[in-house]
């Protein structure tokens, strides 16, 4: 059978979600509860690879298994041989074509900004902080330039082994409650490092730094050397992966919220 589940972690303690031979990873951990499960060797694949210091609350992976069990008993015994910083959340059986990342339509991200005078000491690992006061309405401005379907090569990482810098953002929303800001982005697909950079570049013009414009001028450009600085990866959170109806999959998990 093939299984679809979803997985919530905290990112603070894992190199990222991809395996690594000297370093922790989601996906290792993930498979090794799984495995204990299963009674055998599970190997996953996940709908979107998150950096070192990345959240998710609505990862989805996939995985083969000859195994019966219950649903309740994969994600109970799964849980219990996880650490405490990931947890498998629902898991169900899906058709056999099911791809958790070439099935998916869409994914979104949440990027958490903490903007006040002084950093926090609860917080330093759940969101990204800046002292200096950042204009919501310019980030607005600025953040039209980036919608639809557009040539990210300002906005990748100089890394990036995606074929082709062309993806379309179907929605970017600026939202404000108290000292927190969110940025709630969702496109067909993503680029290396694609949603911080573009939050380093809205922070800037958010400080007034830059003006909204200078957005579509980066974009010109198609050069990571004339774009922002790529913000930090505490504030960045995997919020949904969205699939054609047919495999009953939630689009969307918990949105982190903190004021």
């Amino acid at each position: 059978m093939r299984y679809a589940c979803g997985v919530e972690y905290d990112g603070s303690g894992f190199s990222g979600w991809q395996s690594q031979p000297h370093a922790r990873s989601v996906q290792a951990d993930v498979e090794a509860a799984l495995s204990r499960v299963a009674d055998h060797q599970v190997t996953v694949c996940c709908a979107g690879r998150t950096d070192a210091g990345v959240h998710a609350t609505a990862q989805v992976i996939h995985f083969e298994s000859d195994a019966r069990r219950s649903s309740r008993s994969w994600v109970l015994g799964t849980n219990a041989n996880l650490r405490h910083d990931a947890r498998l959340l629902w898991i169900r059986e899906v058709e056999d074509g099911f791809h958790a990342r070439f099935s998916a339509l869409a994914r979104s991200y949440r990027y958490v900004i903490l903007n006040r005078d002084v950093p926090s000491a609860l917080m330093r690992q759940r969101a990204a902080w800046t002292h200096r006061p950042l204009d919501e309405n310019h980030m607005r401005e600025g953040a039209k330039y980036l919608l639809g379907e557009k040539d990210f090569s300002s906005f990748r990482a100089m890394a990036c082994q995606a074929r082709s810098p062309v993806r379309t953002i179907l929605r970017l929303d600026i939202i404000r409650t108290g000292n927190y800001l969110y940025l709630d982005v969702e496109a067909n697909a993503f680029l290396h490092h694609m949603v911080r950079n573009i939050a380093g570049v809205l922070m800037a013009v958010g400080r007034g730094d830059r003006q909204p414009e200078w957005v579509q001028d980066i974009l010109d450009k198609r050069d990571r050397t004339q774009g922002g600085v790529t913000a930090p990866p505490q504030g960045l959170y995997l919020v949904g992966v969205r699939y054609p109806d047919r495999f009953g999959i939630a689009p969307a998990g918990a949105l982190p919220a903190f004021a």
